[in-house]
């Protein structure tokens, strides 16, 4: 795992490098965050595939803790992913309203996300 910080109009925005599942839990999603913000990153990319599939079972749990945890230490989250296959409606529901807060998103690319936190 590796995290890459840029500066994106003076902003800096961490970027989660791994081809594998880094976030299997909120204490992954954490150790990620607390090792952006130490670098000076309040905003966070990672991509849909580094999260464990339980994630966007919301039963599960998972993704209301990492929102939590996003909450407590004021930073962002942008998720790169395709979500148009998302059927489950309370997913759908969780997408959206994410989207409308702005704590964590869901975006389709990697430019989509860099974007979002270059405003």
């Amino acid at each position: 795992m590796n995290i890459h910080i840029a500066e994106l109009n003076g902003i800096p925005v961490a970027e989660l490098i791994s081809g594998n599942t880094e976030i299997t839990n909120a204490q992954d999603a954490l150790e990620i965050m607390m090792n952006s913000i130490y670098r000076g990153a309040e905003c966070i990319i990672i991509q849909k595939k580094h999260l464990v599939p339980e994630f966007f079972e919301l039963q599960s749990g998972i993704a209301g803790e990492i929102l939590q945890k996003f909450s407590n230490y004021n930073a962002r989250l942008a998720i790169v992913g395709n979500f148009e296959d998302v059927t489950s409606k309370s997913l759908k529901d969780f997408i959206y309203e994410s989207n409308k807060t702005g704590r964590i998103n869901f975006v389709s690319t990697l430019e989509e996300a860099r974007k979002l936190f270059s405003r």
